[in-house]
């Protein structure tokens, strides 16, 4: 373990979950989880923080569990993701004059040109989360990716800019406040999930992130090695369980369970004599619900997300050409079966998952690796990233923690441990063939034949 390196602590705020995850990088790099604990989210909706109460109590609960599984940790500073429909983007053009033309441009300069672009003008009752440079320029030298160290008398960038609705950013600042906690960074969630499951060559080649949560799913767009684009849309996968809870007229417990354990992002994949079966409620008989209408409804929700993605991606004339890389899939909803294959056939573009364990130490448990905690894995790195480059004040004697035992062995050993509230009463959904009017018959039929088979076979043996 490199006792250097300081412990980063990224918090997910979700509208499903809510995710705590504290980690270090090692000697080679990698991220070495040191503590993780998560809980069901409450107040937050679309993800935006509404019920200050119910998201305090859900941050402490992770923060519990965390602490629970690893007491060593200390945790007072987190790098925190912002999502929701109420961000948005813009891009802007900004330029200095040198008074030093003769030197070489410094990591200063560079700085004051940043800081001065988030005097840009922006709608009242927003607020800049974010700037971003894109391509630099000195004097007539366009498309410059790290100016320092050249010489001229004007340097400027293109930048793409970040905001967030101020009432929406007070509200997670006073839920991490109130639960003890001190924000360190405000992160956007896409940019987040980007760091946790790309790589360089990513990077290079083009590719659009696609994060499918609960509440919103992120984008965000990478050509030439510069973020070109980012966007919120509003529907993900709370908005696929509703619309199973509603259409099968279940439980929304119920929904979320057939979806994950049954669902198909394609509806032609799906089993056509598959049915779910659901216990009555209070003495009502059992429900019989086909795993083909389940698909369709999951089908045409998720169609609708990723028209959305092609609209954004058409909105800034990005497409294959330009996005080698295709569309990375990340998130929790993106672990839907065959969702791979309907976003190539909207998309018209190849896709894949993107796992975080691009950048994670090996021999921790299977439950890290998963797109879920692509986001929170991601502020880590960013953390890590700030620490590197001097962007942020960091304690000066970091502690040395090992990696619990928990966060090493078979995720079914603690299981209780890490989800903490997570406990809820399952509903027994079991899926089965419909028996249809000469089943019986058939099947001694086909028992039959097996039977003259084998005595045949054995025959020939002896």
């Amino acid at each position: 373990m490199n006792s250097e390196q300081p412990i980063i602590v990224g918090l997910d705020i979700g509208t499903t979950k809510i995710a705590v995850i504290a980690g270090r990088k090692n000697e080679f790099g990698k991220l070495e989880i040191l503590g993780f604990g998560k809980a069901n989210s409450n107040g937050v909706k679309h993800g935006q923080v509404l019920n200050i109460d119910e998201t305090i109590k859900a941050i402490r609960q992770a923060l519990e569990n965390c602490i629970s599984l690893n007491p060593n940790l200390n945790i007072n500073d987190v790098y925190v993701g912002i999502a929701g429909h109420h961000i948005k983007s813009l891009q802007t053009r900004g330029d200095i004059v040198r008074e030093t033309e003769e030197e070489e441009i410094t990591q200063a300069e560079v700085d004051l040109l940043i800081s001065k672009q988030y005097k840009t003008y922006i709608p009242a009752g927003d607020q800049i989360i974010d700037v971003i440079p894109q391509e630099y320029t000195i004097d007539n030298m366009p498309n410059i990716v790290r100016p320092i160290g050249y010489s001229g008398v004007k340097l400027g960038a293109n930048f793409h800019i970040i905001t967030g609705d101020k009432n929406a950013i007070r509200n997670i600042n006073r839920s991490v406040e109130k639960s003890g906690l001190r924000t360190k960074d405000l992160v956007l969630q896409p940019l987040a999930s980007a760091a946790a499951v790309m790589a360089q060559e990513d990077l290079e080649a083009g590719v659009a992130i696609v994060d499918i949560g609960g509440g919103t799913t992120d984008i965000a767009v990478f050509a030439e090695g510069v973020l070109r684009h980012t966007a919120v849309i509003p529907f993900a996968g709370e908005n696929i369980t509703n619309d199973i809870k509603t259409g099968l007229g279940v439980l929304k417990s119920q929904a979320e369970q057939m979806k994950t354990q049954f669902g198909s992002a394609l509806a032609n994949e799906a089993k056509a004599n598959a049915y779910i079966t659901i216990p009555g409620l209070r003495g009502m008989p059992a429900k019989e619900i086909s795993v083909k209408n389940l698909a369709n409804i999951i089908q045409a929700r998720m169609s609708e997300i990723l028209d959305f993605v092609t609209y954004h991606l058409k909105q800034i004339g990005m497409d294959n050409r330009q996005l080698n890389g295709g569309i990375v899939l990340t998130g929790g909803g993106s672990q839907l079966r065959h969702l791979i294959q309907l976003t190539e056939y909207v998309t018209g573009m190849p896709a894949r998952i993107g796992l975080p364990n691009e950048h994670l130490a090996a021999g921790h448990i299977e439950e890290l690796a998963k797109p879920t905690y692509s986001t929170c894995l991601g502020l880590i790195l960013k953390g890590c990233d700030d620490y590197e480059n001097n962007r942020k004040v960091f304690e000066k004697s970091f502690i040395s923690v090992e990696v619990p035992e928990g966060l090493k062995d078979d995720k079914t050993e603690v299981e209780d441990a890490l989800t903490g509230s997570l406990e809820q009463e399952e509903t027994q959904v079991v899926a089965k063939p419909k028996k249809t009017l000469n089943d019986g018959f058939w099947r001694k039929f086909k028992d039959g034949l097996i039977k003259i088979f084998a005595e045949e076979g054995d025959e020939q043996l002896h």
